[in-house]
């Protein structure tokens, strides 16, 4: 419950905890950063960390200077092609075998059907789509992986939804984080951002579930 309650207070207030670690880390920031992205892309069994919340936070910090934009956009870009090739990478090579043996402990079953319908409905699409939904970004790359999508088109997929999602979520927080009301509301707008993200995830689902219980 503590740890929760953690993760809650840094996603709502990441603009602080961000703050915080870029004056006591300096230049090794960047580092952390590219890290936070490729583990949240890149292992199914750390979807809780920040992603979207994250990358409008440190578009506010790049717009007053504190980050250097060019160099965000290039690690994390990076980070997010990275770490969806390394998932794509273990669900192909390992994935029946984790969903099998591991996945009661390690990875929750409604996460991995969530994402197969959306894999379904939208094909490879989805690895493009799923950047911009909350836990369907982590399992997508691994639920490919497992369903051996040729890696050519993968990447390709792979790529433009870096480079989207990267380029819009870091540059709404670059071009409207600062403006005085968003600062003054600024875990408001973060909350606004997570829901948003979740509503095709949560629509998707409803659906599904309205089918399975229709008579």
């Amino acid at each position: 419950m503590e740890l929760a309650k953690y993760l809650i207070d840094i996603i709502l207030h990441v603009d602080v905890h961000l703050s915080t670690l870029i004056e006591g880390t300096g230049i090794w920031v960047y580092l952390i950063l590219f890290a936070i992205i490729f583990c949240e892309t890149g292992l199914v069994i750390t979807p809780f960390l920040p992603g979207d919340s994250l990358l409008f936070a440190v578009g506010t910090f790049a717009a007053i200077g504190v980050l250097d934009p060019l160099w965000l956009f290039c690690l994390l870009t990076g980070a997010a092609i990275l770490g969806d090739s390394f998932n794509f990478a273990i669900g192909n090579a390992i994935g029946h075998t984790i969903v099998r043996h591991a996945g009661n402990r390690f990875l929750r079953k409604e996460h991995l059907d969530r994402t197969h319908r959306f894999y379904e409905k939208h094909g490879g699409k989805t690895i493009i789509l799923a950047r911009f939904i909350p836990i369907i970004r982590t399992f997508a790359p691994f639920v490919a992986g497992i369903g051996s999508m040729q890696y050519s088109r993968f990447l390709l997929f792979n790529i433009s939804g870096a480079l989207l999602w990267i380029g819009l979520l870091g540059g709404a927080g670059y071009f409207f984080g600062n403006i005085p009301f968003v600062r003054q509301h600024f875990s408001i707008v973060i909350l606004a951002i997570i829901i948003i993200s979740c509503l095709p995830g949560v629509i998707e689902y409803l659906r599904q579930r309205k089918k399975t219980t229709a008579p």
